[in-house]
């Protein structure tokens, strides 16, 4: 089981600053009534000149998400890898079975359990944005496959550190599944409209049903999303 790797979209933030100036301009007429305005008997006429601004601010969003390495503020990383191995045992001492032909073991003939392992199942996740609601959603993009046979996708389950702001999305048994939002702010946010969450996912195998042996292969996409 994989997640995607992280991706960073960049903010900028552009001021454009158009001005358009009104001067008013003093008409000066024909001689005849020049002397008037020498005269000291009357104002020349007054003006009051005007300037206008305007302004165009756009700030863009940015979206930030990752499970796995490739924290902030470096994104890339690798497809992580989440791994389970069931191992069986028969009652009644119980005995884990031991590989080979014509070998004697202690059996009563109930069915066997199976105790899993798991390793990397606990990934860092981290989001970021400007950008109003983040949700995020699981997809199944390749299928748990071993041969002909599969084990649907919805068995693996995923619980969060910080389930009420960065709850981790239910995985689907095929597609797209449903989404959960994450809380704005966060421990860094400089306010409500900035989002900095953070926690760790762990991923476990429900194992609700006997399966057929094998090794069963497959990938998860998660994505977020802003409106």
């Amino acid at each position: 089981m994989n997640n995607s790797p992280a991706r960073l979209y960049h903010a900028a933030l552009r001021v454009a600053l158009s001005a358009v100036l009104a001067v008013a301009a003093l008409a000066i007429h024909n001689g005849a009534h020049a002397a008037s305005a020498t005269s000291g008997t009357g104002s020349l006429p007054r003006t009051t000149p005007r300037v206008a601004l305007n302004f165009a601010i756009q700030i863009d969003k940015f979206l930030f998400f990752r499970i796995g390495d490739g924290a902030w503020p470096t994104p890339g990383g690798t497809i992580s890898q989440v791994a389970f191995t069931l191992t069986p045992s028969i009652p009644a001492v119980p005995t884990t079975p031991a590989a080979g032909n014509n070998t004697s073991v202690n059996w009563n003939g109930a069915a066997p359990g199976f105790v899993v392992a798991a390793s990397g199942n606990v990934l860092p996740v981290e989001v970021r944005s400007n950008g109003g609601q983040v949700s995020l959603y699981a997809t199944v993009t390749t299928p748990l496959t071993s041969g002909s046979n599969t084990i649907p996708m919805s068995e693996i389950v995923v619980t969060s550190s910080d389930s009420t702001n960065l709850p981790a999305p239910p995985i689907p048994n095929s597609g797209n599944g449903t989404s959960v939002n994450v809380n704005g702010g966060g421990s860094g946010a400089v306010n409500s409209l900035v989002t900095i969450r953070s926690a760790n996912w762990t991923f476990s195998y429900a194992n609700s049903a006997s399966r057929t042996a094998g090794s069963y292969d497959g990938q998860l996409r998660f994505t977020a999303a802003t409106p």
